[in-house]
Protein backbone atom coordinates (compact mmCIF):
# COMPACT_ATOMS: atom_id res chain seq x y z
CA UNK A 1 0.00 0.00 0.00
CA UNK A 2 1.20 3.51 -0.82
CA UNK A 3 -0.24 6.81 0.28
CA UNK A 4 -2.43 8.85 -2.06
CA UNK A 5 -1.13 12.42 -1.90
CA UNK A 6 -4.05 14.08 -3.73
CA UNK A 7 -5.36 17.09 -1.78
CA UNK A 8 -2.92 16.61 1.07
CA UNK A 9 -1.42 19.88 2.32
CA UNK A 10 2.28 20.68 2.68
CA UNK A 11 3.97 23.74 4.18
CA UNK A 12 7.50 24.33 2.82
CA UNK A 13 9.75 26.91 4.45
CA UNK A 14 12.20 28.65 2.15
CA UNK A 15 10.05 27.56 -0.77
CA UNK A 16 10.66 30.44 -3.17
CA UNK A 17 13.76 28.93 -4.81
CA UNK A 18 16.24 26.07 -4.76
CA UNK A 19 15.37 22.86 -2.95
CA UNK A 20 12.16 24.28 -1.47
CA UNK A 21 10.86 25.28 -4.91
CA UNK A 22 11.86 21.91 -6.35
CA UNK A 23 9.97 20.10 -3.60
CA UNK A 24 6.91 22.32 -4.08
CA UNK A 25 6.86 21.64 -7.82
CA UNK A 26 7.17 17.89 -7.33
CA UNK A 27 4.41 17.68 -4.73
CA UNK A 28 2.05 19.79 -6.84
CA UNK A 29 2.54 17.26 -9.62
CA UNK A 30 1.28 14.60 -7.20
CA UNK A 31 -1.89 16.57 -6.48
CA UNK A 32 -0.86 18.11 -3.18
CA UNK A 33 -1.83 21.61 -2.05
CA UNK A 34 1.28 23.63 -1.34
CA UNK A 35 2.07 26.57 0.93
CA UNK A 36 5.51 28.15 0.50
CA UNK A 37 7.12 30.76 2.69
CA UNK A 38 9.91 33.25 2.14
CA UNK A 39 11.31 36.16 4.10
CA UNK A 40 9.52 38.50 1.69
CA UNK A 41 5.97 38.15 0.44
CA UNK A 42 7.04 39.36 -3.01
CA UNK A 43 9.47 36.44 -3.39
CA UNK A 44 6.88 33.94 -2.16
CA UNK A 45 4.21 35.32 -4.53
CA UNK A 46 6.59 35.30 -7.50
CA UNK A 47 7.45 31.65 -6.85
CA UNK A 48 3.81 30.71 -6.28
CA UNK A 49 2.87 32.23 -9.64
CA UNK A 50 5.53 30.11 -11.34
CA UNK A 51 4.25 26.98 -9.60
CA UNK A 52 0.56 27.42 -10.41
CA UNK A 53 -2.01 30.07 -11.27
CA UNK A 54 -4.61 28.17 -9.23
CA UNK A 55 -4.92 29.87 -5.82
CA UNK A 56 -6.74 26.82 -4.49
CA UNK A 57 -3.51 24.83 -4.90
CA UNK A 58 -0.73 27.26 -3.90
CA UNK A 59 -0.42 29.75 -1.04
CA UNK A 60 2.38 32.32 -0.68
CA UNK A 61 3.36 33.30 2.87
CA UNK A 62 5.83 35.80 4.32
CA UNK A 63 7.54 34.34 7.36
CA UNK A 64 10.80 34.59 9.27
CA UNK A 65 11.64 31.12 10.56
CA UNK A 66 13.86 32.48 13.31
CA UNK A 67 10.68 33.82 14.97
CA UNK A 68 8.27 31.37 16.61
CA UNK A 69 5.57 34.05 16.46
CA UNK A 70 6.08 34.38 12.70
CA UNK A 71 6.05 30.62 12.08
CA UNK A 72 2.95 30.17 14.24
CA UNK A 73 1.18 32.81 12.14
CA UNK A 74 2.36 31.06 8.96
CA UNK A 75 0.93 27.71 10.03
CA UNK A 76 -2.34 29.39 11.04
CA UNK A 77 -2.48 30.91 7.53
CA UNK A 78 -2.04 27.45 6.01
CA UNK A 79 -4.86 26.03 8.14
CA UNK A 80 -7.09 28.99 7.36
CA UNK A 81 -6.53 28.63 3.61
CA UNK A 82 -6.46 24.85 3.19
CA UNK A 83 -8.23 23.59 6.33
CA UNK A 84 -5.46 21.27 7.54
CA UNK A 85 -1.74 20.47 7.48
CA UNK A 86 -0.41 17.05 6.47
CA UNK A 87 3.29 17.68 5.85
CA UNK A 88 5.95 20.14 7.00
CA UNK A 89 9.14 20.45 4.94
CA UNK A 90 11.54 22.53 7.03
CA UNK A 91 13.91 23.65 4.32
CA UNK A 92 14.89 27.30 4.98
CA UNK A 93 18.61 27.67 5.50
CA UNK A 94 21.62 29.98 5.18
CA UNK A 95 25.35 29.48 5.03
CA UNK A 96 28.18 31.69 6.28
CA UNK A 97 31.65 30.26 5.76
CA UNK A 98 34.81 31.68 7.33
CA UNK A 99 37.61 30.53 9.64
CA UNK A 100 36.58 30.87 13.27
CA UNK A 101 38.89 33.84 13.83
CA UNK A 102 37.08 35.73 11.04
CA UNK A 103 33.54 34.44 11.62
CA UNK A 104 31.42 37.22 13.09
CA UNK A 105 28.91 36.94 15.89
CA UNK A 106 26.21 38.14 13.47
CA UNK A 107 27.06 35.36 10.99
CA UNK A 108 27.09 32.74 13.76
CA UNK A 109 23.76 33.90 15.14
CA UNK A 110 22.03 34.07 11.75
CA UNK A 111 23.22 30.57 10.86
CA UNK A 112 22.05 28.98 14.12
CA UNK A 113 18.84 31.03 14.29
CA UNK A 114 17.83 30.00 10.76
CA UNK A 115 19.18 26.47 10.32
CA UNK A 116 18.52 25.11 13.81
CA UNK A 117 16.23 27.36 15.86
CA UNK A 118 14.24 28.06 12.70
CA UNK A 119 13.43 24.36 12.33
CA UNK A 120 12.48 24.16 16.00
CA UNK A 121 10.08 27.06 15.44
CA UNK A 122 8.52 25.50 12.32
CA UNK A 123 8.09 22.17 14.09
CA UNK A 124 6.63 23.69 17.27
CA UNK A 125 4.11 25.66 15.22
CA UNK A 126 3.09 22.55 13.25
CA UNK A 127 2.87 19.79 15.87
CA UNK A 128 -0.79 20.20 16.91
CA UNK A 129 -2.23 20.22 13.36
CA UNK A 130 0.09 17.36 12.36
CA UNK A 131 -1.19 15.28 15.29
CA UNK A 132 -4.68 15.64 13.83
CA UNK A 133 -3.63 14.28 10.43
CA UNK A 134 -0.93 11.83 11.60
CA UNK A 135 1.33 13.87 9.37
CA UNK A 136 4.96 13.97 8.31
CA UNK A 137 7.89 16.27 9.13
CA UNK A 138 10.86 16.36 6.75
CA UNK A 139 13.89 18.49 7.59
CA UNK A 140 16.49 19.40 4.99
CA UNK A 141 19.87 19.04 6.65
CA UNK A 142 23.17 18.44 4.84
CA UNK A 143 26.09 16.07 4.58
CA UNK A 144 27.74 18.87 6.59
CA UNK A 145 25.66 17.48 9.47
CA UNK A 146 27.97 14.44 9.53
CA UNK A 147 31.20 15.73 7.95
CA UNK A 148 33.06 18.74 9.34
CA UNK A 149 35.35 20.91 7.23
CA UNK A 150 37.39 24.09 7.44
CA UNK A 151 35.56 27.45 7.45
CA UNK A 152 32.28 25.73 8.42
CA UNK A 153 32.15 26.08 12.21
CA UNK A 154 28.74 27.78 12.17
CA UNK A 155 27.28 25.72 9.34
CA UNK A 156 28.57 22.41 10.73
CA UNK A 157 27.23 23.28 14.18
CA UNK A 158 23.79 24.12 12.78
CA UNK A 159 23.54 20.99 10.62
CA UNK A 160 25.01 18.57 13.16
CA UNK A 161 22.47 20.02 15.59
CA UNK A 162 19.66 19.72 13.07
CA UNK A 163 20.38 16.04 12.43
CA UNK A 164 20.37 15.31 16.16
CA UNK A 165 17.23 17.40 16.71
CA UNK A 166 15.36 15.65 13.92
CA UNK A 167 16.28 12.16 15.11
CA UNK A 168 15.22 13.00 18.68
CA UNK A 169 11.84 14.41 17.66
CA UNK A 170 11.31 11.36 15.46
CA UNK A 171 11.27 9.34 18.68
CA UNK A 172 9.10 11.91 20.46
CA UNK A 173 6.42 12.13 17.77
CA UNK A 174 6.00 8.65 16.35
CA UNK A 175 3.59 7.73 19.17
CA UNK A 176 1.22 10.31 17.64
CA UNK A 177 1.50 8.74 14.20
CA UNK A 178 3.74 11.58 12.99
CA UNK A 179 6.64 10.41 10.83
CA UNK A 180 9.92 12.36 10.84
CA UNK A 181 12.80 12.16 8.36
CA UNK A 182 15.91 14.23 7.80
CA UNK A 183 17.41 14.44 4.30
CA UNK A 184 21.14 15.21 4.13
CA UNK A 185 22.10 16.35 0.61
CA UNK A 186 25.58 16.95 -0.65
CA UNK A 187 26.20 19.40 -3.49
CA UNK A 188 22.90 20.72 -4.91
CA UNK A 189 22.53 23.14 -7.83
CA UNK A 190 20.87 26.03 -5.98
CA UNK A 191 21.39 29.72 -5.15
CA UNK A 192 22.88 28.72 -1.78
CA UNK A 193 25.77 30.88 -0.53
CA UNK A 194 25.19 33.47 -3.30
CA UNK A 195 25.77 30.91 -6.06
CA UNK A 196 23.95 31.23 -9.39
CA UNK A 197 23.07 27.81 -10.87
CA UNK A 198 24.60 27.26 -14.32
CA UNK A 199 25.55 24.57 -16.82
CA UNK A 200 28.64 23.71 -14.81
CA UNK A 201 26.30 22.44 -12.07
CA UNK A 202 24.99 19.57 -14.22
CA UNK A 203 26.90 17.01 -12.11
CA UNK A 204 25.24 18.18 -8.91
CA UNK A 205 22.01 16.99 -7.34
CA UNK A 206 19.16 19.03 -8.83
CA UNK A 207 16.33 20.51 -6.72
CA UNK A 208 13.81 18.33 -8.55
CA UNK A 209 15.77 15.26 -7.41
CA UNK A 210 15.14 16.20 -3.78
CA UNK A 211 11.51 16.86 -4.74
CA UNK A 212 11.22 13.33 -6.12
CA UNK A 213 12.78 11.95 -2.93
CA UNK A 214 10.26 13.80 -0.74
CA UNK A 215 7.39 12.49 -2.86
CA UNK A 216 8.78 8.96 -2.58
CA UNK A 217 8.94 9.28 1.21
CA UNK A 218 5.34 10.46 1.38
CA UNK A 219 4.21 7.59 -0.84
CA UNK A 220 5.91 4.99 1.35
CA UNK A 221 3.85 2.52 3.34
CA UNK A 222 3.09 4.10 6.75
CA UNK A 223 4.64 1.14 8.56
CA UNK A 224 8.11 2.00 7.22
CA UNK A 225 10.20 5.05 8.12
CA UNK A 226 13.55 6.01 6.54
CA UNK A 227 14.54 8.32 9.38
CA UNK A 228 17.84 9.66 8.00
CA UNK A 229 18.86 9.79 4.34
CA UNK A 230 22.27 10.79 2.99
CA UNK A 231 22.21 11.77 -0.68
CA UNK A 232 25.13 12.85 -2.83
CA UNK A 233 25.98 13.30 -6.52
CA UNK A 234 26.66 9.92 -8.12
CA UNK A 235 29.74 11.37 -9.84
CA UNK A 236 31.79 14.20 -8.31
CA UNK A 237 32.46 17.31 -10.33
CA UNK A 238 35.83 17.78 -11.97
Amino acid sequence: MTNNLTNKVVYITGGSKGIGFGVANALLAHGMKVAISSRTLAAAKQAAALLSTDASMVLAIESEVSSLVSETAAVKAVISHFGKLDVLVANAGVGHFAPIDLLTEKEWKETIDTNLTGVFNSVKASIDPLKQTEGYIITIASLAGANFFETAAAYNASKFGLVGFTQAIMLDLRKYGIKVTTIMPGSVATHFNNHTPNEADAWKIQPEDIGQMVADLLHMNPRTLPSKIEVRPSKPGK
